[in-house]
């Protein structure tokens, strides 16, 4: 049964880190129960704590994930309704058009609020863009985390 648990537990680390670059897959919370699998094993375990404080970097990292291309909008200028621009390409983005509609959406959303807000062209694609570097900052957080818990699965399985 235990390495029943530790391929399955390889399988979620490397679909986690799959899910920080596909917007599709939610990668970190892949990877935690990556770490999960391991942990259920006879031989392998983790403390108590360090579980919980995975738990918690897991779920921050994915709800902060549809935060942060709004804050990106906001960041490089954009306003109130460059920012519910950005909210909206993201909804629609994500259940319309997926995987890249997550990417283009916002994106998307917040040039056309610009738009609307009267705002020029140039103004309009520069809050689109702190839309897309947003997204990139999503993406790069959610690699870190997933790769700090495959580091720590490769080194409980290999050292622990």
């Amino acid at each position: 049964m235990d390495y029943l648990l530790i391929v399955l537990g390889a399988l979620f680390i490397i679909a986690g880190i799959l899910g920080g670059i596909l917007p599709v897959l939610p990668g970190p919370p892949l990877s935690y129960v990556g770490l999960l699998l391991l942990h259920f094993t006879e031989k392998y375990q983790f403390e108590t704590r360090f579980l919980i404080i995975w738990l918690i970097v897991a779920a921050v990292v994915t709800v902060a994930d549809y935060f942060i291309p709004v804050w990106g909008t906001k960041r490089y200028g954009g306003s109130k309704q460059g920012i519910w621009g950005s909210i909206i390409g993201l909804v629609i983005g994500l259940f319309f058009f997926p995987p890249f509609g997550i990417i283009i959406g916002p994106f998307l959303g917040a040039v056309a609020g610009e738009l609307v807000a009267g705002k020029d062209s140039g103004s309009a694609l520069k809050s689109g863009f702190g839309s897309f570097m947003g997204f990139l900052l999503g993406t790069l957080i959610k690699l870190i985390a997933s790769g700090l818990m495959a580091w720590h699965f490769g080194k409980e399985l290999f050292f622990g």
